[in-house]
């Protein structure tokens, strides 16, 4: 029900056992051995480098090979969120029990890229930045205070960090010897990156990025000597690269995935899409009719059909969202509450009648009406060219039909749409919300109140303008409480709410997609062995490429 606060902390002998990294796996003889691997995304030609690990829109986040260069602390498997973290650059992690400040241990015998040695100063300084200079500070953690004494680091935050754990370990860690003679640290382009991860960077321009694995990286070398990061047009190219074997590992939703990629290697090739903390929902406008209504809210949650979503939208893609809590399985079973075990989603069109037939609506024919005698209708949008959102709000629609009610769709361009989102203009979208280390980004960006904004302004999320001070109230408690007791006892509320109240409808979990092939090398995560999200773009590709091995 809640995510457990102890933290395993790992000696270096420790580490190298769990990242099954053994140095020099990549010589010798073989085909497979020595091979490339090339990682790829659908976002078009790489236009500018940039090497800022907190820039959203720096090349080296975008297509993900930061991750290769640069450290976190320590790592959360956010595909497994319940369980512990585990260290990385440093070698302990204690959290106190309110979450307002953690304590550091810098890993010894780590060395920068440069040759210089890693310390606990490195630490103290990039959380210093984060203090002094908050628009670097992007997940807002809120740094109010760093200690240092000897190898360790203290941090402390404005608020507790429980729901953020995951944006505070995975902070990328710089070398205090290069960025303290940045000017800006925000418009720094960091062309030449100084990193403790296991590669270097080695090449940049507009086709692809080459990375070149270290001799000296504390982990030992890794299995793959070079890494490429290309950028294709799009989701077709792209998916063409992974099926002719051009690319090896890609971040990307693929049309059809069976016949277009798993078919053509059926030993080698894999998609795997494994369920974190984060859903699609369909956000409805709460101040509008027809959703204003919550017996009709609570109507049209009975009569989605989820399974068709996934099979028909997603094309099977991705796992299925059963529990009514709206938390994905299994990455959400450990918070679901008692009372809504088991409890799950299923089209039920004579309760979603009844419902409706209780609260005053009647039918005309087929058309549906409400308390006043109106028609009710409404519309759905999502930006054209998103075509599993557009067929996912065509089977929505479809549902409703079956309540006799009207729905339609429209596509706008996306500016368009992202406009009138963010400014409530709207009655129904279909939208994702955040993921982390617990549910509080799926139920926070649905519906609390502390992101509240009047119709008009702009909002980053509660687009739907739900506004109820009972779950505003929990979710802080949820998220400030200093025992697990209280934690369970917030969440609990919380759910009771999103079930009962229907602020919004979970329609799909938001999975972290990686296909690749195991060609060349193998302990890549999976079901069997899911270590890691196999998204390369995630903090926790750096365990992903410690972990492989060359194929026998």
């Amino acid at each position: 029900m809640t995510k457990k606060s102890s933290l395993v902390a790992l000696g270096l002998a420790a580490a190298l056992a769990l990242t099954g990294c053994a140095g020099g796996n990549n010589a010798g003889g073989g085909d497979a051995k020595g091979s490339a691997l090339t990682i790829a995304k659908p976002d078009g030609a790489i236009a500018t480098e940039s090497n800022n690990p907190w820039v959203g829109d720096s090349s080296g986040l975008k297509l993900g090979y930061i991750n290769a260069i640069l450290e976190p602390l320590g790592l959360i498997n956010l595909i497994a969120p319940d369980e512990p973290a585990q260290p990385w650059l440093a070698k302990e992690i204690v959290w106190a029990d309110d979450y307002k400040s953690v304590t550091f241990t810098a890993r010894e015998d780590v060395k920068w890229n440069d040759g210089t040695d890693f310390s606990a100063d490195d630490i103290a300084y990039t959380f210093g930045m984060f203090k002094d200079q908050p628009e670097l500070d992007t997940a807002a953690i809120g740094v109010t205070d760093v200690q240092q004494d000897g190898d360790k680091v203290t941090v402390s935050f404005a608020n507790s960090n429980f729901v953020k754990q995951d944006k505070v370990l995975h902070k990328h860690i710089v070398p205090k010897h290069i960025w303290e003679k940045v000017d800006n640290p925000a418009e720094f382009e960091n062309i030449n990156p100084v990193g403790t991860g296991p590669y270097t960077l080695s090449k940049f321009d507009t086709q692809s990025v080459e990375l070149k694995a270290r001799d000296d990286y504390w982990g030992g070398k890794p299995a793959v000597p070079t890494l490429y990061y290309v950028s294709y047009n799009d989701n077709t190219a792209l998916t063409t690269a992974l099926a002719n074997g051009d690319a090896d590992w890609a971040q990307a939703f693929i049309p059809n995935v069976k016949k277009a990629f798993l078919d053509k290697d059926p030993e080698h090739n894999v998609n795997w899409a494994a369920a974190g903390l984060g859903i699609d929902a369909m956000f409805v406008n709460t101040t509008k009719a027809p959703f204003d209504n919550r017996a009709f809210r609570e109507a049209m949650n009975l009569v989605i059909d989820r399974d068709k979503h996934r099979e028909i939208a997603r094309e099977g893609a991705i796992p299925s969202i059963s529990s009514i809590t709206g938390l994905p399985t299994p990455a959400g079973d450990p918070f679901i509450s008692p009372e809504y075990e088991g409890k799950e989603f299923k089209v039920d069109l004579d309760a979603a009648k009844k419902t409706l037939t209780e609260a005053g609506y009647t039918w005309s024919g087929e058309t549906l009406n409400d308390p006043a005698g109106e028609a009710v209708t409404f519309d759905i949008t999502v930006p054209q060219g998103w075509n599993d959102y557009v067929t996912g709000i065509s089977l929505i629609a479809d549902a409703a039909k079956t309540l006799g009610v009207d729905a339609t769709v429209t596509t706008p361009d996306s500016d368009t749409w992202w406009e009138k989102k963010s400014t409530g203009d709207f009655q129904a979208i279909l939208h994702w919300t955040d993921t982390g280390s617990t549910p509080f980004n799926i139920y926070g960006d649905i519906m609390d109140g502390a992101r509240l904004k009047a119709l008009g302004e702009s909002a980053d999320f509660n687009f739907g303008r739900y506004d109820n001070p009972a779950v505003t109230t929990a979710l802080a408690e949820y998220a400030n409480a200093t025992e697990d007791a209280a934690r369970t006892e917030a969440l609990a509320k919380v759910q009771t709410i999103f079930v009962e109240d229907v602020p919004a409808m979970a329609i799909g979990t938001r999975p972290y997609i990686g296909s690749y092939n195991t060609r060349s090398y193998v302990g890549w995560p999976n079901e069997k062995d899911a270590y890691a999200p196999a998204d390369p773009t995630q903090p926790n590709a750096v365990l992903i490429l410690t972990k492989l091995k060359a194929a026998e």
